[in-house]
């Protein structure tokens, strides 16, 4: 079993945990009941342009006087026209893949009290056009809300982790043919923090960002998400996030900042 499959099987054993542990017996009131939303994005043009774009995520959190839960899972695939040199040396068009990405994690959080809290986090990823073809990071830290009332939430995560990382494929030339060879497996010992600001601007209209930062001596990775959700309806909103992503160590040919831009359909359960 490679370790891509290692870490995948690692968050499938860690979401049962999360379940079990609401059957512990608790002395609150509060059920403290999963709830979530569900965002999906598409956009696509033809004529003298052609391009499709597709980005979606589910997430699921829980909290009561106990627990302190979450899961998340996030897609993006694109395709477009692109420029390149065939094999006579010619430019040409095709049409191709140019995102092809997915992400997904977990923490369980346990509560000394009603504002600190221990934090199990995991988290992967595989990004084809990244500059990390995958990635996966196990961490512990402790958790603080600093606020919380019925505009305003802010809290703080911060700890120790591991994390293991392909580098994105290099370009060699052997016997004058360009070709991608795979960069090998590289691992670390990081710093993980966690800061998630959300403020309801009027009753309809919320603002969220979130901040994750996993800081290790090879490489640092910063990453952003902010939203603008305004409700339609109980159920339906529509939203507008954008995302910065950050590697301090790139291979060549690769830049270090992402950034995507979404319009979303959200559905909140």
């Amino acid at each position: 079993m490679n370790v891509v499959s290692r870490l995948l099987v690692a968050l499938t054993l860690f979401l049962p945990v999360v379940a079990f542990a609401q059957t512990l017996p608790s002395n609150s009131t509060n059920t403290g009941s999963w709830s979530g939303s569900g965002e999906f994005g598409f956009a696509a043009s033809r004529g003298n342009s052609r391009t499709e774009n597709l980005n979606a995520k589910l997430n699921l959190q829980q909290e009561n006087e106990r627990w302190k839960n979450n899961f998340y899972l996030t897609g993006l695939r694109s395709k477009g026209n692109v420029t390149v040199t065939d094999s006579n040396g010619n430019s040409v068009t095709q049409y191709s893949t140019t995102a092809n990405r997915y992400d997904t994690g977990a923490s369980l959080g346990y509560k000394f009290s009603p504002r600190s809290y221990v934090v199990t986090a995991l988290r992967y990823e595989h990004d084809q056009y990244g500059s990390n073809l995958w990635q996966g990071v196990v961490s512990v830290g402790y958790g603080y809300i600093a606020l919380k009332n019925a505009r305003t939430e802010l809290s703080f995560e911060a700890g120790p982790g591991y994390k293991r990382y392909r580098p994105s494929a290099q370009n060699m030339v052997v016997n004058g043919i360009s070709t991608k060879a795979s960069s090998p497996i590289q691992d670390e010992v990081v710093a993980r923090s966690r800061i998630n600001f959300k403020y309801q601007l009027t009753t309809n209209t919320k603002l969220e960002n979130t901040l994750l930062i996993e800081a290790g001596s090879a490489n640092r990775y910063y990453q952003n998400d902010a939203g603008l959700s305004v409700d339609m309806t109980q159920k339906l909103a529509l939203k507008l996030g954008y995302q910065v992503r950050y590697n301090s160590t790139i291979e060549p040919g690769r830049v270090h900042t992402d950034q995507l831009y979404t319009t979303n359909l959200v559905y909140n359960f």
